[in-house]
């Protein structure tokens, strides 16, 4: 078999398998779409919800979707207010 025809081989099988990626949102994985997390997430957003614990509804995409927005408002480690660490005193 020639390289083109192995090459063909494979782009045909590639394109004969359904994707299996699932959606995700915010890296919480969707099941059949990400309603349920983009519900939640807005939720959150227009309730100022900052602690993960209010995010306890009964659904659990919805649930995710604000724990999501709360993630978010979380400041990276790198973002955090060093301020004081980097004061130097030049008063000698």
């Amino acid at each position: 078999m020639d390289r083109g025809a192995v090459l063909g081989a494979i782009w045909l099988g590639i394109m004969a398998c359904p994707s299996s990626a699932q959606e995700t949102f915010e890296g919480y994985d969707c099941t059949a779409d990400c309603s349920g997390h983009e519900a939640g997430y807005d939720w959150a957003e227009r309730n100022g919800v900052t602690e993960a614990n209010d995010c306890d509804g009964n659904n659990q995409s919805f649930n995710e979707g604000c724990q999501a927005f709360v993630e978010e408002q979380q400041p990276l480690p790198d973002e955090e207010d060093t301020s004081d660490e980097n004061d130097v005193d030049d008063s000698e």
